[in-house]
């Protein structure tokens, strides 16, 4: 049976080209410096995102890590939002492995940090009982708010803030692209504000495996240390690096698609009185919902009776569901899904 996964844009396989790319590679050892496909897939990006350099390392978790063991040190703490994949997603890497003290603030619902929130986050530097106050990390975009593109106006923001207070400024760019397509920016502009930045290859850019961490030389020189010590030397990786450069130089533009699909999506939604569409859904290529309460199938239910009409979702929540496009959704992907919808909330 042919299936429509629309769990996640994880699930993306890698086009034809990158296949190709990836199967030519020419290869060396990364962890020497000597990969020429890493070392230009690391430069094309710091290069793309206005900063000075780039590391390659195997997902996002991975980047989030060693970027905020770099910025911080053990016992200091790194504030970010409940919604933030950091929080809830990375398996408490931060404090596990980093001994970094985690303090979270409620995203509102356009995904950002309240810069009152954050202010009222801050410790007090001359009070031996607490932790120093050390990191801010965003998300662009925020996934559970609605994969909602966060403006240039709300980083620059908390920029001048964590400037003022002395505190760095990190960016879950998992899906940074799906931003600067949503605002129309180039991506150096939406990043420049932050200190560091680590996005994904692997979602709605279609490789196979990995994300980037830029910053400058002092932080990736860092950073480079920190991939090594949590095994992330990956040796001849210009094979998989490869597909990493075809995602940047052919599959941002084409996000544009994902995000027509997840209108059409949700249009076709909205016609049907057993679905409410929630977090303003679509804003990027994601879609949320619940279902009315006269619909009586649990959540398993629900899941299972739309995988044997061939489409695939999660649950991200109480009672809540998504969806999300991506290139190998095409339209008639997102035609089945609605008559699927039809059939099972029949």
């Amino acid at each position: 049976m042919q299936y429509f996964d629309f769990r996640s844009d994880t699930t993306t396989h890698p086009t034809e080209k990158m296949r190709q790319a990836m199967a030519s590679a020419q290869v060396g050892d990364d962890v020497y410096g000597e990969d020429p496909t890493v070392n230009a897939l690391e430069q094309k990006a710091a290069d793309m995102l206005g900063k000075e350099q780039g590391l390659f390392v195997t997902s996002g978790t991975m980047g989030n890590l060693v970027a905020v063991l770099a910025h911080c040190a053990r016992g200091e703490e790194a504030i970010m939002g409940t919604q933030g994949h950091t929080f809830l997603h990375e398996a408490g890497g931060v404090s596990a492995v980093g001994g970094v003290v985690i303090h979270t603030v409620p995203n509102q619902a356009d995904g950002t940090l309240a810069l009152q929130d954050l202010q009222n986050a801050l410790r007090n530097t001359d009070d031996i009982h607490e932790p120093v106050s050390k990191l801010v990390i965003i998300e662009n975009t925020q996934n559970f708010c609605g994969g909602v593109p966060i403006s240039l106006e709300y980083t620059e923001q908390v920029a001048a803030f964590a400037s003022e207070h002395n505190l760095l400024l990190h960016l879950d760019g998992a899906r940074i692209f799906n931003a600067v397509v949503a605002l129309g920016l180039p991506a150096s502009k939406l990043v420049a504000p932050v200190d560091s930045i680590t996005f994904c290859l692997s979602k709605g850019l279609c490789a196979p495996v990995g994300s980037v961490l830029c910053g400058d030389a002092a932080f990736i020189s860092k950073a480079r240390r920190l991939r090594k010590m949590l095994g992330g030397g990956m040796r001849q990786a210009g094979i998989i690096a490869a597909a990493g450069i075809v995602a940047l130089d052919e599959m941002v533009d084409r996000l544009a698609e994902d995000h027509r699909r997840a209108a059409m999506l949700a249009e076709g939604l909205r016609t049907n009185n057993k679905v409410h569409l929630t977090k303003n859904s679509p804003q990027t290529n994601m879609i949320f919902f619940t279902l009315d309460e006269s619909v009586p199938l649990s959540v398993g239910e629900f899941l299972g009776a739309m995988k044997q009409e061939g489409i695939l979702l999660m649950d991200s929540g109480p009672g809540e569901y998504r969806m999300v496009t991506h290139n190998d959704i095409s339209d008639r992907a997102v035609e089945a899904s609605l008559e699927a919808f039809r059939k099972v909330l029949s």
